[in-house]
């Protein structure tokens, strides 16, 4: 019973060691939120305007229940985002002022959120508690900075049509910098995570995110102007479009899943006929795609990187006899050229998968052509370094055979490798080690 408690004490320390700062971060002040709006209602009696907060908490909750994983591992839960949005916005209920807090706000998103999180927790599917904690802080952001203004600025009853163009104005803007503020956490969240550079986290996050994103935030507005002349009866309405638009995110992530899913057990078919060592396809994606970030590539860059660098072999099916160990690093370049070329002739018969053919047809270029110039795209070049090394390394873990690997391949950088693609290579290894 004793060691059965120290192996659980030990994993969950070390499952809070594997969470980042920002994470933490963006955690504690979910928590500190939650805290405060607890106390804030237990102090002042209650929920005011019951039933709709009930309502808005349902669709919350609703949204929770429905959410889904994006490409890169994003979890996003576009209704509940909306449904929190449009409670934070809301004026009036069928013509009938509404007064809730910002503090009730946040207490009402956040018992949404835990009960539609409890049908994932019974079927073993953890949460993602620092994505939830981004949408709460999200909406608290919005609560904040609306609702004291609407206090403010919209009393009269009803509101006149500059009231509401002045409250669409304000809806758009407050619901743009909600969204700005989560992408920023985000990219914090995720350069810390993957060690990659802050601006480049962020341009991925606004690419992956936006066109959601302002999906809900439309979505959320929508509902909170027509909640006050429709009623409750908006939120059915106008919660259809975003969930269509939901379902075909799903099917777009569940396609580039199977995709990738597809292209790696394509690769495997060099190792299972043994033509290269097991794992080896594997490693070379991994080392790559570090390399990438550490370069400072884009998400669909690395994405087409990861591709190429799983098929990088492909080629070798088309020789009669396998290379001793699959090392393509110690043939013939007239031989390494040839495996290059049909390996991209095979994906090019994707008819989807151009460039990554065009990416593995130039890995067996030098780094520098007879001119001097630089040749091969940067993907090219980083899966010609991390191939070298995975030849010459296999799955050892001596540092001083890698030390000796690495000295082999900067000797080659005047012409074969690139000086920056090997440093790079470096500096993930060293990482390695460290951990």
């Amino acid at each position: 019973m004793v060691a059965g408690s120290r192996l659980q004490a030990t994993r969950e320390r070390s499952a809070w060691q594997h969470l980042d700062s920002a994470q933490l971060v963006v955690m504690g002040a979910a928590a500190a939120l939650v805290v405060a709006a607890m106390t804030w209602l237990a102090a002042n009696g209650g929920v005011d305007d019951l039933e709709p907060a009930i309502i808005f908490g349902v669709l919350i909750a609703l949204g929770e229940l429905f959410r889904m994983n994006m490409p890169g591992g994003r979890e996003v839960a576009p209704i509940s985002r909306a449904g929190a949005l449009a409670y934070g916005m809301l004026l009036s209920v069928g013509g009938d002022p509404v007064a809730h807090s910002p503090f009730q706000v946040v207490a009402v998103t956040a018992c949404g959120m835990v009960a539609g999180t409890l049908p994932h927790v019974a079927v073993n599917r953890s949460p993602r508690i620092d994505a939830m904690a981004r949408r709460l802080v999200a909406a608290a952001v919005v609560a904040i900075l609306f609702r004291p203004l609407a206090d403010v600025l919209f009393t009269g009853e009803p509101l006149t049509r500059h009231q509401w163009w002045t409250a669409l104005g304000l809806m758009t803007a407050i619901s743009m910098a909600a969204a700005l503020a989560d992408m920023t956490v985000a990219a914090l969240i995720r350069s810390e995570a993957v060690r990659a550079r802050f601006g480049i986290a962020f341009l991925d996050e606004f690419r992956a995110s936006a066109l959601l994103c302002a999906a809900s935030s439309a979505t959320g507005m929508l509902i909170a102007v027509a909640t006050s002349v429709m009623g409750l009866a908006a939120l059915l309405l106008f919660t259809a479009p975003i969930l269509t638009t939901q379902f075909a995110f799903r099917r777009y992530a569940a396609v580039r899943t199977t995709y990738l899913q597809t292209v790696r057990a394509l690769s495997r078919v060099t190792e299972v006929g043994g033509y290269v060592e097991t794992g080896h396809s594997l490693r070379v994606s991994r080392l790559s795609v570090a390399m990438g970030r550490e370069l400072g590539m884009a998400e669909a860059e690395l994405l087409e990187l990861e591709y190429a660098a799983l098929m990088h072999d492909i080629g070798q099916l088309s020789l009669p006899d396998p290379i001793p160990g699959g090392a393509t690093v110690l043939a013939a370049p007239e031989d390494q050229c040839r495996i290059a070329d049909l390996g991209a002739a095979v994906i090019e018969q994707t008819g989807v998968l151009d460039m990554v053919a065009r990416i593995v047809r130039a890995q067996c270029d030098p780094y520098r052509d007879a001119s001097g110039k630089p040749g091969p795209p940067l993907a090219s070049r980083i899966i010609k370094a991390a191939n070298a090394y995975d030849d010459l390394m296999g799955d050892s873990r001596d540092r001083d055979r890698g030390a000796a690997v690495l000295d082999r391949l900067r000797a080659d950088s005047a012409y074969q490798y690139d000086p920056a693609v090997v440093e790079a290579l470096a500096r993930v290894l060293d990482r390695r080690v460290l951990r």
